[in-house]
C-alpha cells in the first residue's frame, strides 16, 4: 500500500475508534461519520491517478466525481429506503396502529407474558426493523410491567429478540436491508434459510430468562387517556396499520415482481399510506383540538432521525473510499489467509465485533472485501452473505452497545452496562452458536 492509502485506512481506524467510544466522548457518531467521509475522499483527490487509471490533469476533477457519484448512488438506495421506513412506521405509531399489540400481549402471568413478547417482538422486528419494535415493545411494558427490576429481564429479552428477528428479513436490519439493496442476498434465500437459526437464538435465551421469572402481574386499566383518543375510529386505525405493515410486508414482492430497487416499493407504500391518513384527516371535525394536525404525514417526516441516516451517509461513503483504494481486498485477502477461507471462522468473529462496534461498517466492509462470485460461498445467497446476515445481526445482542435496539432499550430503561454483561451477554452467546449449528445443519442436510 501506498502512503496515501495508508494515511486514508489511518484516518478511517481514527474515525471508527471515536465512533465505538462515544458514550465516553459525547460527541454524536454522525458528525465523526461526516468527517470520515470527507476527509478520506479529500486525501484520495491528492492523488488519485494511483486508483483511477487517466485521473490526471483537467480530467481528474471529473473522474473523482464519477467514482463519487457511483458510490453515493448505491448509498442513497439505502438511505431512501430507511428514511420511508421510519415515517411509515412513525405514523402507524401516532395513529395508534400499534394499540393491537399492547392488547394481545396482556397476560397476568409472567412467563406467559416474557413468550408473547419474545414471539410479538421477533415478528415485528422482520416487518418493521429491529429499532422501531424496540421502543414500541418497551412503551407497551411500562404499561404492564410495574416492577423495575423485573421489567429489566423484559427489556433484554427484547433487545434479543428484536435482533434475531431482523436478522433473517430483508427489510428488518439495516444491515440485512444493506446486502439486499446490494443484490447479496434475495428476500427467498434470506428468509428460508435463516429463519430458524434466528428463531434458535430467540428462544434458547428466552428459555433460560424465564427461569427467572414466576407469578402473577397486576393488569391495570390503561385504556384512559390514548394519546389518539378522539382523533381516529378503531377501524380507521386497523386501516392505517394493516396499510403500513401490510406494505412493508408487500416491498420484497413488489422488488421481485418488478425487478426495481427496493426503496421505490417503499415510497410506494408511504405513498398509498400518506393519500389515505390525508382522507382520513380531510373532513375530521376540530382537527386543530384533537391533534389531528399533528399526526400528518408532513409533520412527522420532521420528526425522522436525521442523525441516523447522515450517521449511514458518512459510515457508507467512508467505507467506498477504502473500496476505491483497494483496502477493502487487502483486508479480505489476509482475512482468508488466516482462517483458510473458513466462512463460519470470518462471520462469526464478526459477530462478535459487532457488538463492541457498529455492524453497519463492519458489513459495509465486508460488502467491499469479498467479490461476489457466480457460484459457490460466495455466490448470491451463498454461505458467507446469508452467514454475515447472522452473524452481524444476533451478534448485536451480545453487549447492551452493540446494536441500535440495544443502545435505545439501554436509554429507556437506564440499563447498565456492567448488568447486561454481566447477566444477559453468556446467554446471548449460548443462543449465538447455537443458531450457526442450526445453519451448518441445515446446509449439510438440505443444500
Amino acid at each position: 500500500m501506498s502512503t496515501l492509502s495508508v494515511l486514508i485506512v489511518a484516518v478511517f481506524c481514527l474515525g471508527y475508534f471515536m465512533i465505538a467510544i462515544e458514550s465516553v466522548t459525547k460527541i454524536n457518531k454522525a458528525a465523526i461519520a461526516l468527517l470520515m467521509f470527507v476527509v478520506c475522499w479529500t486525501l484520495f483527490m491528492v492523488d488519485p491517478s494511483q486508483y483511477i487509471p487517466g485521473a490526471i490533469g483537467a480530467k481528474k476533477a471529473l473522474a473523482v466525481s464519477e467514482v463519487i457519484e457511483h458510490h453515493l448512488g448505491s448509498t442513497a438506495t439505502t438511505l431512501f429506503f430507511l428514511m420511508g421506513a421510519m415515517t411509515i412506521v412513525e405514523l402507524v405509531d401516532q395513529n395508534g396502529g400499534f394499540n393491537f399489540v399492547r392488547d394481545t400481549l396482556k397476560t397476568r402471568t409472567k412467563k406467559k407474558l416474557l413468550w408473547r413478547i419474545a414471539f410479538m417482538t421477533f415478528i415485528l422486528s422482520a416487518i418493521l426493523d429491529n429499532l422501531t419494535t424496540s421502543i414500541v415493545m418497551i412503551m407497551i411494558l411500562r404499561k404492564l410491567v410495574e416492577n423495575p427490576k423485573e421489567r429489566l429481564i423484559y427489556a433484554a429479552l427484547v433487545v434479543i429478540a428484536a435482533n434475531s428477528g431482523g436478522a433473517f428479513s430483508p427489510i428488518g436490519d439495516v444491515t440485512t436491508i444493506m446486502l439486499w439493496n446490494k443484490g447479496l442476498l434475495t428476500a427467498v434465500g434470506v428468509i428460508t434459510e435463516i429463519f430458524i437459526p434466528s428463531l434458535v437464538s430467540m428462544l434458547i435465551p428466552a428459555y433460560i430468562l424465564s427461569r427467572s421469572l414466576d407469578g402473577k402481574l397486576e393488569v391495570k386499566d390503561y385504556s384512559r387517556n390514548e394519546r389518539v383518543d378522539n382523533v381516529l375510529t378503531e377501524q380507521q386505525r386497523k386501516t392505517v396499520f394493516f396499510l403500513g405493515v401490510g406494505g412493508l410486508i408487500f416491498v420484497p414482492v413488489f422488488k421481485t415482481l418488478t425487478h426495481l430497487p427496493p426503496f421505490v416499493g417503499i415510497l410506494l407504500v408511504l405513498g398509498v399510506l400518506w393519500t389515505v391518513t390525508e382522507v382520513f384527516y380531510y373532513n375530521l371535525a376540530g382537527e386543530e383540538e384533537t391533534g389531528g394536525m399533528q399526526k400528518r404525514v408532513t409533520n412527522m417526516l420532521s420528526r425522522i432521525d436525521m442523525g441516523t441516516i447522515l450517521f449511514f451517509l458518512g459510515i457508507l461513503m467512508a467505507v467506498a473510499c477504502l473500496e476505491t483504494i483497494g483496502a477493502l481486498t487487502l483486508l479480505g485477502d489476509g482475512l482468508n489467509n488466516v482462517f483458510n477461507g473458513n466462512h463460519y471462522l470470518v462471520t462469526g468473529i464478526i459477530g462478535v465485533l459487532s457488538s463492541i462496534v457498529d455492524n453497519v461498517p463492519l458489513v459495509a466492509g465486508c460488502m467491499g472485501m469479498y467479490p461476489v462470485a457466480e457460484v459457490g460461498d460466495m455466490a448470491v445467497d451463498g454461505i458467507f452473505w446469508q452467514l454475515l446476515a447472522y452473524c452481524a445481526g444476533v451478534g448485536g445482542s451480545m453487549l447492551i452497545i452493540g446494536s441500535a435496539a440495544g443502545v435505545v432499550v439501554m436509554g429507556l430503561e437506564k440499563i447498565t452496562f456492567g448488568w447486561y454483561m454481566r447477566k444477559i451477554s453468556w446467554i446471548v452467546l449460548v443462543g449465538y452458536l447455537a443458531g450457526m449449528l442450526v445453519y451448518w445443519v441445515e446446509r449439510m442436510l438440505f443444500f
